[in-house]
């Protein structure tokens, strides 16, 4: 791994998007883009990290299990001495997810979910009741420095990223990211509304992230292209 320092963990973000760049339909409804094949790969990914996070609209509308399909794969992490699943991070400035939804009830996986000021002190005791450990790094936003600051305190050294657009912009901007896979799918869905992988207002080309392909390569034999970059660090 090539992250610098010893302040945050290494951070992975993988995303399938469609040709044009979108990561979902201008419906925003979680529109299916990976193949099998891809979906084995990222199931090997989320196997390797040590948590997996996710920012506040894909927690709450997609509502994600964020767990370990292949029960091979558990078995090993559980042989490595790991747990069973990977820990579940979800950030979001207004924490009201379902109590009963995925996230926090599939699996057997810890979960941590940091918010701000603007939970309610109903919802925190409540999410903890369900078994999620609450953190409030933030009045309006959550703080993301302070968010990796308190993964790499709690053992964190490999972090997969997983969405969406808006949450991964704000790990480009600053400067947070390692390494980026994206399943490029055969698929065009258009919309000037429908996500991209880094959404936000965007950067300008002094301030871009620039990447160093690692590899492309044709993995599922029905068009779709695994792409594997490093972020370059100034």
């Amino acid at each position: 791994m090539k992250t610098q320092g010893t302040n945050r963990p290494h951070v992975i973000v993988n995303v399938a998007m469609s040709l044009d760049g979108k990561i979902d339909t201008a419906a925003r409804q979680g529109a299916m883009i990976s193949s099998p094949t891809d979906k084995a790969r990222v199931d090997r990914l989320r196997a390797e990290a040590d948590a997996i996070l996710v920012g506040g609209r894909t927690l709450i509308h997609e509502d994600p299990k964020l767990t370990v399909k292949s029960a091979q794969l558990r078995a090993e992490r559980k042989l490595n001495k790991q747990e069973e699943n990977p820990v579940k991070v979800g950030v979001v400035s207004v924490a009201d997810l379902k109590l009963d939804g995925d996230f926090l009830t599939a699996g057997p996986a810890r979960r941590w979910i940091y918010t701000t000021q603007r939970t309610s002190v109903e919802q925190i005791h409540s999410l903890e009741k369900a078994g999620a450990q609450v953190r409030v790094v933030g009045k309006e936003v959550v703080d993301l420095r302070l968010v990796m600051k308190s993964l790499q305190e709690e053992g964190i050294r490999k972090l997969m990223v997983e969405g969406g657009g808006t949450l991964i912009a704000e790990f480009f901007r600053l400067g947070l990211v390692d390494e980026v896979y994206t399943y490029l799918a055969p698929l065009i869905f258009g919309g000037a509304n429908a996500p991209t992988l880094a959404d936000g207002p965007g950067f300008s080309y002094a301030r871009a992230s620039h990447l160093e392909l690692e590899s492309a390569k044709p993995i599922d034999g029905q068009g779709g292209i695994l792409l594997h970059y490093f972020v370059q660090k100034s």
